[in-house]
């Protein structure tokens, strides 16, 4: 899990915040929760699709975009750039790359992200909220069995 080094320093832009590993099985806390709520705020609005694009400029062009592609590896200038927020391969020149070639499961799951997390965090919220409720009642909450 990353957590922001910005939590000991809030008054950081997010772009500005060092991200650090946290041990997986270590719990989430209720900042770092606040931390992944606000980080999508922040970012660009969803949905975000996977589009594959190719030209001379940024041949397999492997992108995240707000508009979807239409499967036809869209050219540039048929494509506007603005609508681009990731990307996880351009091959020529080679400057985004993964070694291990999953650029397609990449952008995948960046997109799929963009969605799912604030979900899980809504997610998180309200099984925290049930489990609260528990708690003060001596037992499971109303309205669950």
């Amino acid at each position: 899990m990353l957590v922001s080094e910005g939590r000991r320093n809030p008054t950081l832009p997010l772009r500005s915040r060092i991200m650090t590993i946290v041990p997986a099985d270590r719990l989430l806390a209720d900042d770092e929760l606040a931390e992944i709520e606000e980080l999508c705020v922040a970012a660009t609005p969803g949905p975000w699709f996977v589009r594959l694009l190719d030209d001379d400029h940024a041949m397999s062009l492997v992108a995240v975009s707000v508009v979807p592609g239409d499967g036809r590896g869209a050219r540039w200038p048929d494509f506007d750039h603005r609508e681009i927020v990731a990307a996880t391969l351009v091959q020529q020149p080679r400057y985004v790359d993964a070694g291990d070639e999953r650029w397609d499961e990449n952008a995948a799951f960046i997109a799929m992200a963009r969605d799912a997390v604030p979900r899980l965090v809504a997610e998180v919220r309200r099984l925290r909220a049930q489990l609260a409720g528990q708690d003060a009642a001596g037992g499971p909450a109303a309205g669950t069995a």
